[in-house]
C-alpha cells in the first residue's frame, strides 16, 4: 500500500510517500524552490517522492494532507466573531485567500497534481487528518516504542495548540487539547517577535539568547513573575490561559501590542538588526523558563493520563532542544522520542501514517533499528556523474578519492588545521537539522571556530551556537547524557572535567565579552550556560559520517566535532552537488567534499558571480 502525505500553505511544505508503513522518501520544498520556509504546494518535493519510491500518482492507495482546511476555517470565523469589532483588517485580508484557494483545498491539490502528471481523480482517495493528529502520529508511528505517551505543542493547527494522546499498537487516543487563542507555542513566537527575530523562524535564536540572561538575577525573576501575573496563567497541567489584552495574533496583522508590552517590561521593541542588549537576554531567559516550565508540567500529565514509560514528541515547540533536555532529565518517562521533522514539514510524514495505521486499520510493525526514521536520511542523493557535471559547470578542480579511507583522513588534517569543510554526502536529511548528510564542520577545540563559522561561513548574530557531532559510544566522554540523540534534538551539559573556570565578575560582563571567554576544552560547540545541542552519530544510520569522525579521533583523540548546516543565513539548507559549490564558493569555507570528490578554494577559478546572496535571501 503506498500513501503520499503532503503538508503546504503555511509554511515548510513538504511531501513524504510510505509504502505499506515504511517511509521511503521525504523532503521539504523549501530544499527545490531555495525559498525558505516555501509555503506553496510541494510540487518539486512530491515529483522526488513519486520518482523516488517508483510510482504513479494513479498507482497510490491515497493522498494525506496534515490538517483539516474546513475545521481551521471555522476556527478563523468563530475568532474574528469573537473580537468583533477588532480584526476587521486583518479579516479582509484573510478571507479572500481562503474563498478563493483554502475553502476548495481538494480542487487545489488536484489542480496542483495534474500539473505533475495526468491521473484519474476518482481513483485516488483524498484524507484530511486532523493537524495534531497528524503530528502525534509522525511521532508515536516513528518512535521505537509500542506504547507510548504523545505530546503535541505548537501554534496552532484547525483549534488545537496542544495536545496529550495515547499510542498503542496501531491505535492513537487523543485524551486532552489546548485549544485556541492559548497556545504555548504563539506565545514563545509572541517574545520571538518582541525581541526583534522573525515570527516562524527565529524561535531558535531566541533559545539560543536565553542562556545570555543571568539565572536567578532579580532581572529575570521580575519578568517572569511579570509575565506570569499580567500574559499567562500557567495550570497544574501545563495548559495556558492567555490574557488577549497583550496579544494580536487571533485577529491582527502582528503577534502583540507593542505599547503595552513596552509599558509592561520597560524597554521597546527590538528592531531585528538591532544591538542585543543584557535586558533582551534576561527576557529571553525569562520565557525560555516558563516555556520548560509549562513543558515539563505537560508531560507530567502525560504520564499520569497513560502510565506509560515512553514519551513521543512533536510540534514546533517539540524544537526547543533545551526544554526537551530538561524533560528527559526529570525521567518521568524511561526514555523520549522527538520526531526530527517536528514542524510543520513532519505533518506530511504523520498523514502518511495515519491514514496507512488509522484510517486503513493496517498492523504496525515495529522498526528493526533504533527508530523508522533511517537517521532522517530520507532526501535526494546525488552520485558522481552529477558532481562532475557541476565541475564542468563552474570549471572547477576537485581531487576524486577512490578510497574513502584516505579521504576521511586528509580531511581530519584539515580541520585538525583549523580549517572550515562543506560536507555532502549520501541522502539529505529531512527535517530542520543537518546530520553529517548536509553540514559544515569545524575543529571544536578550536578557540576560534565559533567566531569564524559565525561571521565568515554563516554571515550570523556571533552569539549562535554551533553543535557538536559526537561519536555514539564516546558521548558520556564529553557530555552529562547517558543516551542517545541521533536528531540534536536535546541540549545536554559538558561534563564538569572538561570545563575551565569561570572569573570573576562573569555575569556583569557585555554579551560579546562572554562570548569569546574560554568555557572548555572544546569551546566551538561549548554554549554560554556549558551546554550543548548534541547529535549522536551511528555507524547504522550515517556510515560515512561516522568514518570521517572516527578518523578525527585517531588524529587527535577528540570523537567530536562541530556541526552545522549547509547554507548561508537565511538560506535553506543545500540539496543539489551545485547548491554545495555555490555556497562553497559565496562564503570563506576552506575545503569542499561532495561525496568522494574534494575541492580546495585556493584550486578554485575566480567566482565571477556577484555575491548577491543577501538579496537573493531573505534573513530569518
Amino acid at each position: 500500500m503506498k500513501i503520499l502525505g503532503i503538508s503546504a500553505f503555511y509554511h515548510d511544505s513538504a511531501a513524504v510517500i510510505i509504502e505499506d508503513g515504511v517511509i521511503i522518501a521525504a523532503a521539504q520544498e523549501e530544499r527545490f524552490t531555495r525559498k525558505k520556509h516555501d509555503p506553496n504546494f510541494p510540487s518539486h518535493a512530491v515529483k522526488f517522492c513519486l520518482q523516488y519510491a517508483g510510482v504513479k500518482i494513479d498507482q497510490l492507495d491515497a493522498i494525506a494532507f496534515y490538517d483539516k482546511p474546513l475545521l481551521k476555517f471555522e476556527r478563523l470565523l468563530e475568532t474574528y466573531y469573537a473580537f468583533v469589532p477588532k480584526g476587521l483588517s486583518s479579516f479582509i485580508t484573510a478571507i479572500p485567500v481562503w474563498l478563493k484557494e483554502k475553502m476548495f483545498l481538494k480542487r487545489l491539490i488536484h489542480e496542483e497534481l495534474a500539473k505533475i502528471e495526468s491521473y484519474d481523480k476518482k481513483k485516488v482517495k483524498l484524507l484530511f487528518p486532523e493537524h495534531h493528529l497528524s503530528h502525534a502520529a509522525s511521532a508515536f508511528y516513528s518512535s521505537p516504542f509500542e506504547d507510548a505517551a504523545i505530546l503535541t505543542i505548537d501554534g496552532v493547527g484547525e483549534w488545537a495548540t496542544a495536545s496529550i494522546c495515547h499510542g498503542k499498537g496501531k491505535d492513537i487516543k487523543i485524551l486532552k487539547e489546548l485549544k485556541f487563542p492559548h497556545s504555548l507555542g504563539l506565545l514563545y513566537s509572541a517574545f520571538t517577535y518582541f525581541l526583534g527575530f522573525r515570527v516562524n523562524s527565529g524561535e531558535y535564536k531566541l533559545m539560543g539568547l536565553a542562556p545570555y540572561g543571568v539565572p536567578g538575577s532579580e532581572d529575570v525573576k521580575k519578568y517572569v513573575e511579570i509575565i506570569k501575573k499580567n500574559l499567562i496563567d500557567l495550570k497544574e497541567d501545563g495548559s495556558i490561559w492567555l490574557n488577549q489584552e497583550y496579544f494580536n495574533y487571533a485577529t491582527g496583522l502582528r503577534m502583540v501590542n507593542e505599547k503595552k508590552w513596552e509599558k509592561l517590561f520597560g524597554f521597546p521593541y527590538r528592531k531585528p538588526e538591532a544591538e542585543l542588549e543584557q535586558h533582551h537576554c534576561n527576557l529571553g531567559l525569562a520565557i525560555q523558563e516558563i516555556t520548560e516550565e509549562a513543558v515539563i508540567r505537560m508531560a507530567q500529565e502525560a504520564k499520569r493520563l497513560t502510565n506509560s514509560e515512553y514519551l513521543c514528541m512533536a510540534g514546533g515547540v517539540a524544537l526547543n532542544c533545551v526544554a526537551n533536555g530538561k524533560v528527559y532529565n526529570t525521567r518521568i518517562f524511561k526514555d523520549v522520542f522527538i520526531q526530527p521533522a517536528a514542524g510543520d514539514a513532519g505533518g506530511a510524514l504523520g498523514a502518511a501514517q495515519a491514514a496507512y495505521h488509522i484510517y486503513f486499520e493496517k498492523d504496525r510493525i515495529l522498526p528493526n533499528g533504533m527508530d523508522a526514521m533511517k537517521g532522517s536520511y530520507l532526501g535526494p542523493e546525488y552520485s558522481d556523474l552529477d558532481v562532475e557535471l557541476t565541475k564542468r559547470k563552474y570549471n572547477a578542480q576537485a581531487t576524486h578519492y577512490e578510497d574513502f579511507e584516505q579521504l576521511c583522513k586528509h580531511i581530519s588534517l584539515k580541520l585538525s588545521e583549523g580549517n572550515v569543510i562543506g560536507w555532502m554526502q549520501g541522502r539529505m536529511e529531512f527535517g530542520p537539522r543537518a546530520l553529517g548528510g548536509r553540514s559544515i564542520i569545524g575543529d571544536p577545540r578550536n578557540e576560534e571556530m565559533q567566531k569564524k563559522l559565525n561571521v565568515k561561513i554563516k554571515y550570523r548574530e556571533s552569539f549562535r551556537p554551533f553543535a557538536p557531532s559526537v561519536l555514539a559510544e564516546d558521548c558520556a566522554t564529553y557530555f552529562d547524557h547517558d543516551s542517545s540523540s541521533p536528531y540534536m534534538l536535546l541540549v545536554q551539559p559538558v561534563i564538569n572535567e572538561r570545563r575551565k573556570t569561570l572569573p570573576e565578575g562573569y555575569n556583569a560582563m557585555s554579551l560579546k565579552e562572554k562570548l569569546y571567554h574560554l568555557r572548555s576544552d572544546m569551546p566551538a560547540i561549548t554554549h554560554i550556560d556549558f551546554s550543548a545541542r548534541i547529535q549522536t552519530v551511528h555507524k547504522e544510520t550515517n556510515p560515512k559520517y561516522y568514518e570521517l569522525i572516527e578518523e578525527f579521533k585517531k588524529l587527535t583523540g577528540y570523537g567530536v566535532i562541530v556541526n552545522t548546516s549547509f547554507n548561508v543565513r537565511g538560506e535553506p539548507i543545500i540539496c543539489t552537488p551545485e547548491d554545495a559549490y555555490r555556497c562553497f564558493m559565496r562564503t570563506e569555507m576552506d575545503f569542499l567534499v561532495v561525496g568522494n570528490f574534494v575541492f580546495d578554494k585556493k584550486q578554485q577559478p575566480e567566482w565571477l558571480e556577484k555575491d548577491n546572496w543577501k538579496e537573493e535571501f531573505t534573513l530569518d
